[in-house]
């Protein structure tokens, strides 16, 4: 899989906002601050696809880029801090909650988790309750390059270690670093494998 294009398509504010056409989605999503915009942009060899913010909670909106011509990348809002008060949070849980139950074309969501941190229980409860809905998702640990690769095996083993309580199976991984590259051939191979299978 190689990115020849990205571009901004819209955003959206609930699920009937979305694109219509039946173009195949992958959304990202995680806790505010793991990362997202920079594996985004690290992803599409872009440094301005996807806007970095320092201020945690930035991301309000359902985004959707148009890659290659061919698929939908989706930033959504961050879990686990929202820089509002309860009402709006929870129209912020409601936007994306919907989003994954009725959202026809989302193929899978990778969920980003810190992979400096051992497992944080906002990130655990997300997964559970993606499990619950029958959403299919990958884990995507982020910041890989600011520990040691044994630490960072290490936190990615205790959090699928948690997940035995909850899921049959270990979901797919991936290891990533928007500083480096690391891991962004993989999570691009596995979006065009999913593509192949879906035009096969």
């Amino acid at each position: 899989m190689q990115i020849t294009s990205s571009k901004f398509h819209k955003s959206a504010t609930e699920v009937d906002d979305c694109p219509d056409g039946d173009v195949p989605e992958f959304a990202f999503i995680g806790r505010s601050n793991v990362g997202k915009s920079s594996l985004l942009n690290a992803l599409c060899r872009r440094k301005d696809l996807s806007r970095v913010s320092k201020t945690p909670g930035r991301t309000r909106l359902m985004n959707f880029f148009v890659i290659n011509e061919q698929w939908h990348l989706v930033d959504l809002p961050g879990y686990g801090f929202v820089r509002t008060g309860k009402k709006d949070r929870n129209v912020f849980e409601e936007m994306i909650g919907n989003y994954f139950v009725d959202r026809k074309q989302l193929r899978c969501a990778f969920v980003l988790i810190d992979s400096r941190h051992s497992p944080q229980q906002v990130d655990v409860d997300f997964v559970a309750w993606l499990i619950t809905e029958e959403v299919p998702f990958v884990l995507v640990f982020t910041k890989s390059d600011k520990l040691k690769p044994r630490a960072a095996k290490k936190n990615v083993a205790a959090f699928l270690e948690r997940m035995e309580e909850f899921a049959e199976e270990p979901p797919r991984t991936f290891l990533t670093s928007s500083q480096t590259g690391d891991g962004r051939r993989e999570v691009l191979g596995f979006i065009g494998q999913c593509l192949d299978v879906e035009g096969s």
